[in-house]
């Protein structure tokens, strides 16, 4: 199995220099292949900007082998050169966006399919905001002001991203649904697990929890379960 990066927000601006480091060593250096999702940002047109925002911050970052692949639909989702890229892949990175339509373009298709294939082999699963948001459980879908199922890799769990910001506000309407922690994770920050659901902080905020009515504050270096 391999690893799980969350993070909440504002990811290429150079605040998320940390935990993105730690992510391509995970993934096995400079050389590792790394795809890039910009599905979330598809709905507004802004997928071909976003994901070659995302190619130039990681070639900034040492990375030499980096692709922003078209998947922005359930067609494409669906593709088998897409499937295949993914498969691949040892990093793979879903930007922020449009939530739910990301979480209903890669539910059941072949391209998530391919991303479990190569988590499974290794490889280091990441989001930023929307991105982080639908790899858990559950996710709150703002444009709906509804909850949904998640893509489902990190259990009992809602992302609260850019908690420094406004996803704080979030947290009064969604405390009551029963045995889930919420994650808020300020922007230019992420949080990586080791594997065994342990994670340490990167960056430069902090990640809140709220879990069975305490909250608990992690900031950079810490490490903490879920």
């Amino acid at each position: 199995m391999g690893y799980l990066l969350l993070e909440g927000g504002a990811e290429f601006g150079g605040g998320m220099r940390d935990p993105d480091l730690k992510a391509i060593e995970l993934a096995g250096g400079f050389d590792a292949p790394i795809r890039i999702l910009p599905t979330a940002a598809a709905p507004d047109n802004n997928h071909q900007r976003a994901g070659n925002n995302g190619i130039r911050w990681f070639q900034r970052l040492g990375a030499r082998d980096v692709v922003s692949l078209p998947l922005i639909d359930k067609a494409s989702a669906n593709d088998a050169n897409i499937a295949n890229s993914l498969r691949d892949a040892k990093l793979i990175y879903m930007l922020g966006g449009f939530t739910g339509y990301l979480g209903e373009t890669l539910k059941d298709s072949a391209a998530w399919a391919a991303v479990l294939q190569a988590y499974r082999a290794g490889a280091v699963i990441a989001g930023s905001s929307a991105g982080a948001m639908v790899m858990c459980e559950f996710y709150h879908d703002p444009s709906q002001g509804q909850v949904r199922n998640g893509l489902n890799l990190v259990k009992n769990s809602i992302v609260l991203p850019h908690h420094n910001t406004f996803g704080h506000s979030w947290a009064s309407r969604l405390l009551e649904i029963p045995s889930v922690t919420l994650i808020g994770i300020d922007e230019q920050t992420g949080m990586i697990d080791d594997g065994a659901q342990t994670w340490i902080v990167h960056g430069a905020g902090n990640v809140t929890l709220y879990q069975n009515r305490q909250v608990e504050i992690h900031p950079s270096g810490k490490s903490f379960s879920v």
